[in-house]
């Protein structure tokens, strides 16, 4: 499991590398470039020079004759190194640049910009199905996720816990981004329940005890700790009334799993459905950025309620996915996707679910979640 191939690819000159920690973006590198200069601002020690001399990173780099490439990791502990980066980029020609983050709030505070658009953005996502071929199993991915941290770890239950606990709640804590870590804690299980469904701010503030306001300010915490993200409507040509609110999911359908409070009074329906569903969305997340975000991604619903999961609009052309728990395809399934295809005849519709035939009714394909996961490669477009 260590030498498992990523589909992320260099884009050949300097480039910041994001994405929630654990996603492997280290170890890409390492591999990938063994040679590079390496400058890890995970190091306390590290961290604490740089921060004090920025100006240090291009003593380091005179000293280093010959250094073609300079990773530096985690660039957001110490934003004060970019204008320094950016002053190397314009002076030392050929020199390449490679910044990872997993977090984009102080990049943005320090600002991107200051490159003047030297170094292109890149994410790298969790394990797709198709990197790990074989190994690939549905069910462990919904109850485990896919972050690599996790599956390459010989106790992937704990080391996931230890995940949610020591990073999602410590990095926050630890960077000051919220004042009472107790009420974020409560958030985040509230808003775990959203995960998968429109997203309603009013209500998880209630669930909280917290102001509205203050949800806002948590959700965009989350969403630049990359751990987080929303989906817009699709609204192109539109023919009904829409829903006009976002689509909420965490990145990771173990992290949804290990945030999510259970009791006797939920259904496992109630969370594997979601979970499915984030592991598919996950995986078109990562496959979109792969292919070099040539595609949106967003959801459609009715003000009356019908709803597909997932449209994808762009280069690729137009997809209607619905992702259903179930093991058998009913009817009623079809309903959504019937819906979107009288407004948009063009659009390739496809039925997720989790039993074993493909089959195609009415205009719609309905394949195995896993066979789809399974075949979804950057290389080309979603199977079916």
């Amino acid at each position: 499991m260590t030498n498992i191939t990523r589909f992320f690819d260099s884009p050949g000159q300097s480039f910041f590398l994001l994405g929630p920690r654990g996603t492997g973006k280290s170890t890409w590198l390492r591999t990938r470039y063994p040679d590079a200069l390496l400058l890890d601002l995970l190091d306390p020690e590290t961290e604490r020079v740089y921060s004090a001399r920025p100006e240090r990173l291009r003593q380091l780099i005179d000293a280093s004759s010959g250094t073609k490439r300079v990773i530096v990791d985690e660039i957001q502990r110490v934003p004060s190194l970019l204008p320094v980066v950016h002053s190397l980029i314009e002076e030392k020609r050929g020199l390449e640049f490679i910044l990872t983050g997993s977090s984009a709030r102080k990049i943005k505070r320090a600002g991107v910009d200051l490159l003047a658009g030297r170094a292109l953005l890149r994410t790298m996502h969790t394990f797709m199905a198709a990197e790990l071929g074989r190994a690939f199993r549905l069910d462990q991915a919904l109850q485990l996720g896919l972050l690599p941290l996790v599956v390459t770890s010989h106790q992937p239950a704990e080391t996931l816990r230890s995940y949610v606990a020591l990073y999602v709640r410590e990095e926050v804590k630890m960077e000051g981004l919220v004042r009472n870590i107790g009420s974020f804690s409560r958030f985040l299980e509230a808003a775990s329940i959203s995960h998968a469904t429109v997203l309603n701010v009013s209500n998880i503030a209630r669930e909280c005890a917290v102001g509205r306001n203050t949800v806002e300010d948590y959700l965009t915490v989350i969403e630049d700790l990359l751990i987080a993200f929303r989906f817009p409507v699709f609204t192109h040509r539109a023919k009904r009334q829409l829903a006009a609110h976002p689509k909420f999911f965490f990145f990771d359908a173990g992290v949804y799993g290990s945030l999510r409070p259970r009791g006797p009074l939920d259904k496992q329906t109630e969370i594997m459905g979601p979970a499915l569903e984030g592991l598919v969305v996950q995986h078109l997340r990562a496959w979109n950025a792969y292919r070099g975000e040539r595609n949106g991604l967003y959801y459609w619903r009715t003000r009356s309620g019908v709803e597909v999961d997932i449209v994808l609009y762009g280069e690729d052309g137009l997809w209607a996915i619905e992702v259903k728990s179930a093991r058998q395809v009913h009817s009623v399934d079809l309903r959504a996707l019937k819906a979107f295809r009288e407004d948009y005849p063009e659009c390739k519709a496809i039925l997720l679910y989790r039993g074993r035939e493909t089959l195609r009714i009415d205009e719609v394909l309905c394949m195995p979640c896993e066979a789809f996961l399974v075949g979804l490669t950057p290389s080309g477009v979603p199977p079916g």
